[in-house]
């Protein structure tokens, strides 16, 4: 039976050990601009998945992520290594490294919804003048029109339609 609350400790422990590896002891200058955002184990504890996020060295820069996975490749053993010795489970998970797209899905999110709020003011500025097309109540009135035809003594009960239809049918 898998038990999840030991796979989410477990999956924390590691989070937390590959970080601080990777800030403190792993001396990699593509390294410097990683960061881990999550990690996953599976239900067996067998295999880790860490997802990271990579910053350039400015704002303006452009982060290089070829670099980090690469990087994050050749430190992989290191980086099971003290996995395995600060987590001490009988089997230390094997790590994979995932790119997290979030920061970029999230900022992207924000561009389109800073593009429809602009659209929406512009939308409010041209409506606000505006008058519409027509007759001030393009509506019939019922009531006038549909009683003239019955006469003057007669009252609408709605069943035209459905006297009519018995006719045609034989009724």
């Amino acid at each position: 039976m898998v038990d999840v609350g030991r796979a989410r400790r477990l999956s924390k422990r590691i989070g937390t050990v590959v970080a601080t590896a990777i800030e403190f002891e792993i001396k990699d200058p593509p390294l410097a601009f990683v960061t881990v955002t999550d990690t996953k184990v599976t239900g067996d504890l067998h295999d880790a998945t860490v997802y990271y996020t990579v910053r350039g060295e400015t704002l303006a820069d452009e982060p290089d992520y070829a670099a980090a996975a690469a990087a994050l490749e050749r430190a992989k053993g290191t980086l099971r290594s003290k996995v395995g010795a600060a987590t001490g489970v009988r089997f230390t998970p094997t790590l994979a490294f995932v790119l997290d797209k979030v920061p970029e899905t999230s900022a992207h999110m924000e561009e389109l919804l800073a593009r429809a709020r602009a659209a929406d003011e512009d939308l409010a500025r041209v409506r606000q003048g505006a008058k519409h097309a027509g007759d001030a109540d393009p509506y019939r009135v019922t009531g006038v029109e549909d009683t003239a035809d019955l006469g003057p003594d007669s009252e609408d009960t709605g069943d035209r339609n459905r006297d009519s239809d018995r006719n045609r049918d034989g009724d």
